[in-house]
């Protein structure tokens, strides 16, 4: 290796702990330290290419390096950098707020604005538990998710969340939540449309008993993406947001994965038609550029925040970065990129030839199954492809194929023994073919070694 390369890893070991990550392993091992990347592509500091298959952490949309987003940065960056949103507004945070509002389903009319998912989900659980004291009705306190759900790393978000691997350690720092199955036909004994009708009778159950006393229900739409790209049977979701409207529960829809045309929409709400109180947005609104999200808010909620000074009504929360104008000007700079090149036409257009691709990937012997919703694919791994039975989680086979593939030249995580795959939605069919062409060979032998 370069020296640069070990001088840099060594400051790696000394000075910097990356997230979710086991640092021991990583720095055993020969840890990529990326240097730029052009397209869908990623250089590290010896100059090798690797294929981006998750889109840097499902952020990425247009490529690496594209020329309007960098100018778009480079042209606010000679008018202001930074000024706060807190009782001060900036040309691009409205600009852009505008344009969410127009994008967005019709129910949603005001944009609070954020640094990162999980702190839109934060804000939306806080406007939703707030909203229902401004009202009169403090009893509605409490918060109903689904399990096997991920929201984000902060309390509420972590609260609401359901994966034990990720949230156990930290249960007694969290509040309280009502929970109910998550519709995983994959695992469930019957069909999916068994699986999906047991699950909205539970829901359904718990709605009648408690609904007096749940502020709002928060539901990744479509898939549950660090769950293990989980797909919801069709009309799951639909029969969700009718269940909350028959007892007037707030619809907290965290589309911070699922949005800016991920799953050939450009929400996840408008495959069934459904109106949230409040979304989340993160990741590709800014096609993966700054760190900017937002919690989209129903004109009902916003005016019961409505009021005089001394009533204090406002909402007592708030980011220093909120509104940041680089990261909206590049966020504008994106939507104008979606719009001119149609990518979520694209996008749904080239949805059934990567099922295509994929499809010699789910006759492997050792693939349980193939979900996939747009660009957002999981492969789980199993031992046993006919009984499910898993591999032994000691084995680390997602990371053992993940690995494997970026010998191969592909950058992409797991999820336990899912794999996934989530390519920039701009990435060229050839491209397309290659990283699965990929992913086909190191599960093929990673698995076949381990077997």
């Amino acid at each position: 290796m370069p020296e640069r390369y070990d001088d840099l890893l060594e400051k790696n070991r000394r000075y910097l702990w990356n997230p979710f990550t086991q640092m021991k392993e990583l720095l055993a091992d020969e840890p990529l330290v990326i240097e730029r990347a052009e397209g869908v592509r990623l250089y590290d500091v010896t100059g090798r290419a690797f294929l981006d298959g998750n889109s840097s952490l499902w952020v990425n949309v247009h490529g690496h390096n594209r020329r309007e987003l960098n100018e778009a940065i480079v042209e606010q960056l000679g008018r202001v950098a930074h000024s706060t949103l807190l009782g001060l507004s900036n040309v691009p945070a409205i600009e852009l707020a505008a344009r969410l509002v127009d994008l967005a389903p019709a129910s949603l009319g005001k944009v609070f604005f954020s640094d990162a998912g999980a702190a839109a989900v934060e804000v939306g659980l806080k406007l939703a538990f707030a909203y229902w004291r401004r009202v009169g009705r403090p009893e509605r306190r409490r918060f109903l998710a689904l399990g096997n759900a991920y929201h984000g790393d902060t309390i509420g978000a972590v609260s609401v969340g359901g994966i034990d691997l990720f949230h156990a350690e930290f249960g007694p720092l969290l509040f309280e939540v009502e929970r109910v199955a998550s519709p995983y036909p994959y695992r469930f004994p019957g069909s999916a449309e068994e699986c999906s009708r047991a699950c909205l009778e539970e829901l359904a159950e718990v709605l009648r008993r408690r609904g007096e006393e749940i502020a709002c229900l928060v539901v990744e739409p479509l898939v549950q993406a660090a769950g293990g790209m989980i797909v919801m049977p069709p009309g799951y979701l639909g029969e969700v947001a009718r269940l909350c409207r028959e007892h007037d529960v707030l619809l907290l829809a965290d589309e911070v994965a699922t949005g800016f045309g991920r799953t050939g929409r450009m929400f996840a709400c408008e495959h069934e038609g459904v109106q949230p109180d409040l979304m989340a947005v993160g990741k590709g609104l800014t096609g993966g550029y700054l760190p900017v999200s937002a919690t989209l808010a129903s004109d009902r909620i916003y005016e019961a925040f409505w009021g005089d000074l001394a009533e204090r009504k406002a909402f007592f929360h708030g980011h220093s970065y909120a509104g940041n104008p680089l990261g909206c000007a590049v966020a504008l700079a994106n939507l104008d990129l979606f719009e001119r090149e149609r990518l979520v036409e694209r996008v749904r257009a080239l949805t059934p030839r990567l099922g295509e691709l994929l499809a010699p990937v789910a006759a492997l012997p050792y693939v349980g199954e193939v979900r996939q919703a747009g660009f957002m694919v999981g492969i789980e791994l199993v031992r046993d492809r006919e009984t499910k039975e898993p591999f032994d989680w000691r084995l680390g086979m997602g990371w053992r194929v993940c690995r494997r593939a970026r010998e191969l030249g592909m950058i992409t995580r797991p999820l336990g023994d899912v794999v996934t795959f989530l390519p920039a939605l701009a990435t060229p069919e050839r491209d397309l073919e290659e990283m699965v062409s990929i992913l086909r060979r190191s599960i093929a032998e990673v698995t076949e070694a381990a077997a």
